[in-house]
């Protein structure tokens, strides 16, 4: 399995991002106001992922008072990883669209409210997206470079 790479993510929030912006150009005054719930939801998301990998690589590296880990258990960790990153990226994309849309409303109301949870949602997004990638490079196996003998 290939490590995730950054740059297909930042294009997943951009594609989000804009079919997002597009499809609420012409649906936003029918949609309800964004759920706040979002934020603290993937933030605990984030905090979970990030500290599994930081017990994760403690068990990798044998640390003293650790117990090994099941290389299946590692495997499953990083399809996890992955696919948060991914799903993050998308749901960052899906927020910032919400943003960009609501950026010429913010005298009104609920688009001024959609507008700090859509940007609290995507910078939990972010986090989210970052601590998948955190776990990703921990569930590594240590080793030398390849090019080292």
């Amino acid at each position: 399995m290939k490590p995730s790479n950054p740059g297909v993510l930042v294009g997943l929030v951009v594609v989000f991002a804009l079919l997002t912006w597009g499809l609420l150009r012409q649906f936003y005054s029918m949609l309800p106001t964004l759920p706040w719930t979002a934020i603290p939801t993937t933030l605990l998301l984030a905090v979970g992922e990030a500290y599994t990998g930081w017990l994760t690589r403690a068990r990798i590296l044998r640390r003293p008072s650790t117990k090994p880990v099941e290389p299946l258990a590692v495997a499953r960790l990083t399809a996890l990883a992955k696919a948060t990153a991914y799903a993050g990226a998308a749901f960052g994309g899906v927020f910032a669209g919400f943003v960009l849309r609501v950026l010429d409303l913010l005298d009104l109301d609920k688009p001024r409210q959609d507008a700090f949870v859509g940007g609290g949602s995507f910078l939990a997004c972010v986090i989210l997206v970052c601590a998948a990638l955190f776990l990703e490079h921990c569930c590594r196996v240590p080793g030398k470079p390849s090019g080292e003998t």
